[in-house]
């Protein structure tokens, strides 16, 4: 076993997860009590509510479906129970996780009520469990491994040091094969031109600008002559940020100095051009982001944190990260790597991300996070429009 092998679940489609889960995924707001009464009655599951899915149209409610059918895709999930509050659309979400090849049923509400149909859901969420439960881990490439990165509550150590961190990371997988993502669109203010540059063409750096001037677009329309109090937050000015731009040159660190990326996503689109370092359309809410980019398949989330932030996910492993000593210190149980040591030089950045992808490997191995050991399962769906 070479270094960054890891042992994972193989798939039907081929690809490799690092967890296991059974889901119980609602369509709609409607359906939520219905998903939570089955992930309560059969152990081994886990259900995800939202508060969409009702009258969405357009980008709004195709975006919703990418999420959704993204989610119970995912390699991390190993079969996937959805409740919806009709049939049409319920099966249109099985149908679109189906084509992974791995276990999926629908239940539909209208016509059975809720009683019938968490018994039936449970039944088949028992099956699924039961199934899931003997499945091995197999040994895995790095090649195999899909690997997303945000940064969030942000403050000087972060571009210091712990975004830098990841950046390392970036360049040192990027040519073994791995497949990896960046997001915030938000957060690139000041910094697009410079984020333009590092496209691996003039197409993709084109496309880049064209998905930012539409969120520039979005602020104009709106009348809003400033981010206040959002970007940066009240945590990045307490943290030594004052201004959006010094945010986004250090939001940029983490994707390292030579790895140019090669395509631009939608958000929980799935990357379709093959190995290497995407960018995706994303909020930069944390819980946001994080759904969006598991939704298109990454099975491992690196977050560089300065002030600290509890974030997790159901479906990816969320490792964070910090340089900033008092948080190191106060926010512990949130924290799986310090990096703190670089800000006295006790540590240089290509050790840190030596130990960022040592810690990195573990958790592909089975080792929980400490959002996971915590209970944080965060799960935020992104909505464009206004419900018709």
């Amino acid at each position: 076993m070479g270094r960054y092998d890891f042992y994972g679940f193989r798939r039907e489609n081929g690809r490799a997860g690092i967890r296991n889960h059974v889901i119980i995924l609602p369509l709609d707001d409607l359906s939520n009590a219905a998903c939570e009464a089955v992930g309560n009655n059969v152990k081994g599951t886990l259900a995800l509510p939202h508060p969409y899915g009702r009258l969405q149209f357009g980008e709004d409610l195709e975006l919703h479906f990418r999420t959704l059918i993204g989610t119970g895709s995912n390699p991390n999930v190993a079969a996937c129970v959805v409740i919806g509050i009709e049939p049409g659309w319920t099966n249109k979400m099985v149908e679109g996780i189906a084509e992974t090849g791995k276990p999926v049923a629908g239940f539909s509400i209208e016509g059975n009520g809720d009683i019938s149909t968490i018994a039936a859901a449970s039944r088949k969420a028992r099956e699924f469990v039961q199934w899931a439960s003997e499945k091995q881990r197999q040994l895995c490439t790095i090649q195999e491994l899909f690997v997303s990165t945000k940064c969030g509550e942000s403050d000087t150590t972060s571009g210091l040091a712990s975004c830098p961190t990841v950046g390392h990371l970036i360049d040192k997988l990027d040519p073994l094969g791995a497949t990896t993502c960046f997001g915030e669109t938000s957060e690139l203010t000041g910094a697009e031109m410079v984020c333009a540059s590092r496209a691996a063409s003039k197409e993709v750096a084109d496309e880049f600008m064209r998905v930012f001037n539409a969120y520039q677009e979005v602020i104009e329309r709106h009348k809003t002559s400033d981010l206040s109090e959002s970007q940066p937050t009240k945590g990045n000015i307490a943290g030594g940020l004052t201004t959006i731009e010094e945010k986004a040159f250090g939001n940029l660190q983490k994707i390292g100095r030579a790895t140019k990326f090669i395509d631009v996503l939608k958000p929980a689109e799935a990357p379709g051009k093959g190995a290497g370092l995407y960018f995706m359309d994303t909020s930069s809410a944390a819980a946001e982001c994080v759904t969006l980019q598991a939704a298109a398949g990454f099975v491992v989330h690196l977050f560089p944190t300065g002030q600290g932030n509890v974030i997790g996910n159901p479906i990816e492993p969320v490792i964070k990260l910090t340089a900033n000593p008092k948080t190191a210190r106060t926010m512990a149980e949130h924290i799986d790597l310090d990096v703190s040591g670089i800000l006295r030089r006790e540590m240089t950045l290509d050790q840190a991300s030596d130990r960022l992808i040592d810690i990195m490997i573990r958790t592909c191995n089975g080792r929980l996070t400490c959002a996971e050991t915590l209970g944080h399962r965060e799960f935020v769906l992104t909505k464009l429009y206004q419900s018709a």
